[in-house]
């Protein structure tokens, strides 16, 4: 007999059927009540067990994790809380768990002991939600792009470019550490090396996107990207995966429309299609929240905040205008912030992104024209010389959550950035090529999934967002 998924069951219209459900044990009660969850979603159904004609050796062996498989009669439930159990009439343990050895018990675990289980994790409620929530944002971001006509392009994962021009990159190389080949002036010899050349992990995908878009009119990438930052914060990690839209004809004001109408669609499709784990993740915080004191307690729910998102249009504010309003703020003036701005040019920390969006304007912002020295070479140049047609999205409780720009098309001015940051020009010739044969204003921009994953589940670290968090020092399972 096929086995149903709790999910189907729970949604099921017809009872007095005879079903099977397999799953894992999430408690066993009165050695007669057995809560299965089976991944498909975060409620469990009860399994009723005739006790009293179940042999001991097979109750003993029901505990926490233990996976069963059980077929009987689905029938409306007596208890609250649940609309239909199963009236087992047969059971089959899949697979034993030690319950004086499995992690995963049923009581509340600190984040962090989790962390150190992160292959377990995903067994407790909080961690289902949130890797089903992954699962449904990441369909919804190729939905959207799909729907509007962009083509998927897979940029590579190994380059010899660094986009950023930060430099914090992890090497590839193929070399024998012990006993790097050198050349006449005693430095490394790439040449020997796998590919020829010193080759990185990527940290964007946006170069090569920029060539696709200039043929294809419209692409986005979403893959994997590395940065070797030694970052111990809440808010980084040294792999994450990143959605990079390229638009060719897109100036600053269409990509700011589209990057705003992009958000409100994958968090709107949470919504429509997560209700039951973010209504949990929802208690989930609220039980948190309680522990802490009264002023540091958010103003919103989750949902009251996914959804302030969506009802509020983003406020559009350049640079200049946002710090003259943080210079007047009052944490300024009184010196509450760690970062104190005191002249234009300063590079927005955190601190300043959230009390503009939470405090000052109450609705997401966008803030755009930077100063050109504290962003990206391929940033398009004012007329003013001195700001470029850069974008930041800042959300509450998180910050920044997207970075674009219009990009520089014009190829004398892109090359002349380059030589004044050291860029070599023929290790980007390539990219170069774009602007010599038929160049055209485009416009792109990053958005780091986790953080949007961030956002929607209303977690408050990003190593709980993704699987398996590579951070400094740390590279388990």
């Amino acid at each position: 007999m096929r086995h149903t998924k709790v999910k189907d069951l729970l949604n099921s219209t017809t009872t007095l059927q005879e079903v099977n459900a397999k799953g894992w044990v999430r408690t066993f009660r009165n050695n007669q009540f057995i809560a299965l969850n089976d991944g498909s979603t975060i409620n469990n159904i009860q399994c009723v067990v005739d006790f009293e004609n179940t042999p001991d050796e097979t109750l003993k062996r029901i505990t926490t994790g233990a996976a069963v498989s059980v077929t009987g009669n689905l029938v409306e439930s007596k208890g609250a809380g649940q609309k239909y159990e199963i009236k087992v009439a047969k059971l089959e343990i899949l697979g034993d768990s030690d319950p004086e050895k499995f992690p995963m018990q049923p009581k509340k675990h600190s984040l962090e002991f989790l962390r150190e289980n992160a292959h377990l994790r995903v067994r407790t409620n909080a961690f289902g939600a949130i890797m089903r929530i992954r699962s449904v944002l990441s369909f919804a971001v190729h939905n959207y792009f799909q729907q509007k006509g962009f083509v998927y392009v897979n940029t590579p994962i190994i380059t010899g470019a660094d986009a950023e021009g930060a430099g914090e990159m992890f090497q590839v190389t193929s070399l024998p550490l012990e006993n790097l080949p050198k050349n006449e002036e005693g430095t490394i010899d790439y040449k020997k090396d796998f590919f020829g050349k010193h080759t990185n992990l990527t940290v964007s995908g946006q170069l090569e996107g920029e060539t696709f878009a200039m043929a294809l009119g419209q692409i986005y990438t979403f893959g994997p990207t590395f940065r070797a930052e030694n970052s111990n914060t809440s808010r980084h990690l040294a792999e994450f995966w990143m959605i990079e839209p390229e638009v060719a004809f897109n100036d600053l004001d269409a990509n700011m429309d589209l990057a705003e109408d992009f958000i409100q669609y994958v968090i709107k499709y949470a919504l429509d299609n997560c209700g039951d784990d973010l209504k949990f993740l929802e208690g989930r915080l609220l039980e948190e929240e309680k522990s802490k004191p009264q002023a540091e307690r958010s103003e919103m729910t989750l949902l009251e905040k996914l959804n302030f998102v969506l009802e509020n249009n983003f406020k559009r504010i350049s640079y200049t205008e946002a710090i003259d309003i943080l210079r007047e703020s009052t944490p300024n003036k009184k010196k509450k912030f760690s970062y104190i701005i005191n002249e234009w040019g300063a590079d927005l920390q955190s601190e300043h992104e959230r009390y503009l969006v939470e405090k000052h304007f109450k609705c997401p912002v966008i803030l755009f024209d930077y100063p050109a020295n504290i962003k990206a070479f391929y940033m398009r140049l004012n007329e003013d010389g001195k700001t470029v047609r850069a974008m930041d999205i800042l959300f509450p409780g998180i910050g920044e959550i997207v970075g674009g720009s219009q990009r520089e098309e014009r190829f004398d001015v892109l090359v002349e950035k380059m030589a004044a940051l050291g860029i070599d020009e023929k290790e980007l010739s390539w990219y170069l090529d774009t602007r010599r044969f038929g160049s055209a204003v485009h416009s792109g921009f990053g958005l780091g999934f986790e953080r949007l994953v961030l956002f929607v589940t209303g977690m408050t670290n990003i190593r709980d967002v993704i699987p398996f968090p590579r951070t400094p020092g740390s590279a388990e399972f």
